[in-house]
């Protein structure tokens, strides 16, 4: 395989017309430039130059590798300044994958402050759900997951957590249920209560719901499921049951509920950044961490 360092080396002989010329203008001596040609030359399988008087020509074949050489330079050239602006956060792309109730709080948020303080970096968004988002991370096809702990397992190798806040879970009930008098409920007043599920797949929303009454020593009455916060707010606003709703999942209120606090215990979704390690460093990902966590300060 020919060598591109050589390959250079040659160009910078043939046009400053003599091996003597051209090693004073690269710093080297005459007789590493010659050891540098003759290389090339065994490489190559032909000569490159040939003396003419004190200087020396390329012949035909030094004359191609001199073109293909002054190409190959000026793509290096191109790809370092690329490197340099995609190690400065100038240019890329970042993979971001996120549930929805995160979407709206802390990814839109932090996207437009990316898009503003990096505006030539490419963000590639999705929503997973019911999926956990983390898997795309944990997969290489994703550099940064916003997601739900505490969970059974612990994140894949190469991928850090970085914890966002903590989400607690509310007490959502018709206006007129008797419980909607008091600010504060026990989770045991809902034993005896029906319920409008929203986390009915298996997941880590659903364990820490079924810890959290395992806990009061009850398990809830599902008498109907929604995964749309919006859709079971209107179900327990039309007395079919109450519910427990975590607080981002509660952005609009429906008008015939209200909240209130739980306790004894309150499950709460701890929601973290997954971030993939080999994207820690890049600049756009650090605005990102930084611009949700300003947005968490708001949600709180």
């Amino acid at each position: 395989m020919l060598d591109v360092r050589r390959m250079q080396v040659l160009r910078a002989v043939i046009t400053s017309g003599s091996i003597t010329a051209a090693a004073r203008n690269l710093g080297y001596t005459p007789s590493a430039i010659s050891q540098q040609l003759s290389a090339l030359e065994r490489e190559a399988g032909t000569e490159l130059l040939e003396r003419v008087g004190r200087g020396v020509r390329p012949t035909p074949a030094g004359a191609l590798l001199s073109e293909h050489a002054e190409t190959l330079s000026s793509e290096l050239a191109k790809a370092e300044a690329a490197l340099t602006e995609l190690k400065e956060g100038r240019i890329g792309r970042v993979a971001i994958r996120y549930f929805s109730t995160a979407g709206a709080s802390l990814v839109a948020p932090a996207t437009a402050a990316v898009r503003r303080e990096h505006p030539g970096v490419r963000l590639d968004l999705k929503l997973v759900e019911p999926d956990d988002p983390m898997t795309e991370v944990e997969a290489g096809d994703a550099d940064v997951a916003i997601t739900v702990f505490p969970r059974k397992r612990q994140p894949g190798k190469g991928v850090e957590l970085v914890h966002l806040l903590d989400d607690p879970y509310r007490a959502v009930l018709p206006k007129t249920h008797p419980l909607a008098r008091k600010r504060v409920l026990d989770l045991t007043e809902f034993a005896e209560e029906p319920w409008v599920g929203v986390d009915g797949l298996p997941g880590v929303c659903r364990d820490i719901l079924d810890s959290a009454c395992a806990s009061a020593g009850f398990a809830p009455n599902v008498v109907v499921e929604s995964e749309d916060y919006q859709t079971a707010q209107g179900f327990v606003a039309a007395g079919i049951g109450v519910g427990l709703i975590p607080e981002l999942g509660l952005g609009a209120l429906h008008p015939g509920v209200v909240v209130r606090k739980i306790r004894n215990p309150e499950p709460v979704r701890a929601i973290h950044a997954a971030v993939a390690s080999r994207a820690w460093g890049h600049p756009a990902v650090r605005t990102l961490l930084e611009a949700m966590r300003a947005a968490t300060a708001k949600v709180a």
